[in-house]
C-alpha cells in the first residue's frame, strides 16, 4: 500500500464498494460527489489498478475491487478491535469479551464462568447476546463475537470447537400431569400427546437428536409447537397445550406449574460446546478459554 493511502480511502472505497453509486455514497458521507471520485481515483493510482468498472449510470467492482471489499472490511474491523482494547487499557480495563449463546447456556454454565472471570479477572468486561447456532458461527467468523456456547456437533474448519458439558435430555409435563418419576416407563405413553419442540432452524443437528428418541420408541410424534425459547415452551406447557423434550440444564425447580422427569436410561445426551475462531486476536480469549 502506497504511503499516500489513508484510513479515510479505505473508508470511503468500502463505502461506494457497498452502495455501487458514488452520489449515494458521498451523501452517507457527508462529503461531494466530485471530492468522493478524487479520493477513488488516487487509491486506484496508487495501488496501480482499477478498483471500478464505471458505465453511464452503473458501477461494477472489477475482480481486484472485490477481493480489497471483502479484506479491507475484515481488516478494518480486526482495526476497530485494537483501537477499542486500547482505549480500555487506557482507561484501566483489560479488555472486551463478546459471547454469543444459546438459551441453555445461561442456566449455570455462563453465569458460573462468569464468577470466575470476575474472581480471577476482575477488569475484563463481557458482552452477552443470545443466538442461534447458526448466527454465531456467522457471527464469529465475521469477527463480530469472540466466543460461542452451541449444540453443534460440526463447525466451519475455521472454527475451533470443545465440548463442555453431556447432558441428558428431561421431560416437561403439566404439574398435574398424571404421569410422574414413580410410573413413568417409557416415552411410548405420550405417543398421543402434543409435543412443544425447539424449532429445528434454531440448531438442525440438535431436533435431529430429539427426532432420534422418538425413533427409538418407534412413534411420530405430534408436534403442535415450534419455538425458539424455552421460556415459551414453559408457558405453552403451563397452559396445558402440550409436554416437551428439553436438555437437563434447562431444568428448573421455581416454576411449580410444570416438573420435569430426566430421560437417562436413553442412549442420547446432548452436548453444550465452545466454540471460536483460530485466528481471533482478541488478546483476552485464550485465557479465557484456558478458564472454561
Amino acid at each position: 500500500m502506497g504511503n499516500q493511502i489513508e484510513l479515510r480511502h479505505i473508508k470511503n472505497f468500502l463505502v461506494v464498494a457497498k452502495d455501487l453509486h458514488f452520489r449515494k455514497a458521498a451523501e452517507r458521507l457527508f462529503i461531494s460527489q466530485p471530492g468522493l471520485s478524487r479520493q477513488i481515483k488516487q487509491m486506484e493510482e496508487e495501488l496501480g489498478l482499477k478498483l471500478f468498472v464505471r458505465h453511464n449510470r452503473k458501477v461494477v467492482l472489477t475482480q481486484a475491487g472485490i477481493y480489497l471489499k471483502k479484506e479491507l472490511a475484515r481488516n478494518l474491523k480486526d482495526l476497530r478491535t485494537i483501537f477499542n482494547h486500547a482505549k480500555l487499557l487506557n482507561d484501566g480495563v483489560e479488555g472486551l469479551l463478546k459471547f454469543g449463546y444459546v438459551g441453555s447456556a445461561m442456566q449455570k454454565i455462563i453465569p458460573d464462568l462468569l464468577i470466575k472471570l470476575n474472581k480471577e479477572t476482575p477488569n475484563i468486561h463481557f458482552s452477552l447476546k443470545e443466538m442461534d447456532n447458526q448466527k454465531q458461527i456467522d457471527s464469529l467468523i465475521s469477527n463480530n463475537i469472540d466466543l460461542g456456547f452451541v449444540r453443534l456437533n460440526r463447525v466451519p474448519r475455521s472454527l475451533n470447537i470443545k465440548p463442555v458439558l453431556k447432558e441428558s435430555f428431561c421431560l416437561v409435563l403439566p404439574y398435574d400431569h398424571p404421569i410422574n418419576e414413580s410410573n413413568f416407563k417409557s416415552l411410548k405413553q405420550f405417543k398421543d400427546a402434543s409435543f412443544i419442540l425447539f424449532d429445528p432452524k434454531y440448531s438442525a443437528s440438535y431436533f435431529e437428536k430429539v427426532m432420534q428418541i422418538f425413533d427409538d420408541n418407534h412413534f411420530t410424534p405430534i408436534v403442535s409447537h415450534n419455538t425458539i425459547h424455552a421460556s415459551s415452551i414453559y408457558k405453552l406447557i403451563e397452559n396445558k397445550l402440550g409436554i416437551s423434550i428439553v436438555p437437563k440444564s434447562l431444568l428448573i425447580t421455581s416454576n411449580s406449574k410444570i416438573k420435569f422427569i430426566e430421560l437417562n436410561k436413553i442412549s442420547q445426551k446432548t452436548t453444550l460446546s465452545l466454540i471460536w475462531h483460530k485466528d481471533n486476536r482478541n488478546p483476552i480469549l485464550n485465557k479465557v478459554v484456558k478458564l472454561i
